[in-house]
C-alpha cells in the first residue's frame, strides 16, 4: 500500500475512533441515539475542521462524505453496543488514546503536505487530535480530558514533533515515520492512562509541596 493509501486508511480510522469515543460519552449523559450520532460526529470531524479552516483548505468531510457515513455508522453501533460494556468510561479512555495517537500525526502530515512550516504542522497535529475531544466535552458538561493531572497534550505533542523529525531525518520512509510516530504518541498516552503518568504541576511560590 502507498503512502496516499495508508494515509486514507488511517484518516478514517481516526475518525471512527474519535466518533466512539464521542458517542461513549453521549452513553454517560443517556443521551437518545440521535444523541450519539450527534456527538459521535462532532468528536470524529470537529479536530479536522479546524485543521483544514486553518489552512485554508476544504472541509475534508465536506469534499468525501465517506468521513460522515463512518460517524453515523460507528455511532449507531456504539448506541447498541455501550448497555453490554461494563466498563464504559475506561473504553472511552483507550478509543481516545487511539484517535489522539492517529489524529496528531495524520494533522501535522497533511499540513507539510501543503508546505506549512514545520512548527505550524506540529501545532496542527497538537489542535487535530484535541479539539474535537475538547468541543464534545464542553457541550456535555463533562471535565475535559485536557484538563486532568494524566499526559495528554504532551503526547500529542510526541506524536507531531516525532513525524517531522523521522520524515526531516530521510532515515525512514514517510510510512514508516507515520506509522511510528503513531506508535510513539499512544504508547505515551497508554502510559498515562494505565500508570498514570503526568508532567509536574505548576506551583506558585510559597505553596506546600
Amino acid at each position: 500500500m502507498n503512502l496516499a493509501g495508508i494515509f486514507a486508511y488511517c484518516d478514517l480510522l481516526a475518525v471512527g475512533v474519535f466518533a466512539a469515543s464521542g458517542a461513549l460519552a453521549a452513553a454517560e449523559k443517556r443521551l437518545d441515539i440521535l444523541g450519539f450520532v450527534l456527538f459521535g460526529t462532532i468528536t470524529g470531524v470537529g479536530g479536522g475542521t479546524l485543521r483544514d479552516l486553518l489552512l485554508q483548505l476544504p472541509v475534508f468531510w465536506i469534499s468525501d462524505v465517506r468521513y460522515l457515513w463512518v460517524c453515523i455508522t460507528v455511532s449507531a453501533l456504539t448506541w447498541y453496543i455501550a448497555p453490554m460494556l461494563s466498563a464504559r468510561r475506561k473504553v472511552l479512555l483507550w478509543a481516545d488514546a487511539m484517535g489522539l495517537a492517529l489524529f496528531s500525526v495524520l494533522g501535522c502530515a497533511k499540513a507539510l503536505q501543503y508546505d506549512a512550516p514545520w512548527v505550524v504542522a506540529i501545532v496542527m497535529g497538537v489542535m487535530s487530535a484535541s479539539f474535537g475531544g475538547l468541543i464534545r466535552d464542553t457541550l456535555l458538561g463533562r471535565e475535559s480530558v485536557l484538563l486532568g493531572a494524566e499526559i495528554y497534550v504532551t503526547a500529542a505533542l510526541l506524536g507531531a514533533g516525532s513525524y517531522v523529525a523521522l520524515v526531516s531525518s530521510d532515515v525512514l520512509s514517510p510510512s514508516n515515520a507515520l506509522l511510528i510516530a503513531m506508535f510513539l504518541a499512544f504508547v505515551l498516552r497508554a502510559g498515562a492512562i494505565h500508570a498514570g503518568w503526568r508532567l509536574p504541576s505548576y506551583r506558585r511560590l510559597g505553596d506546600e509541596s
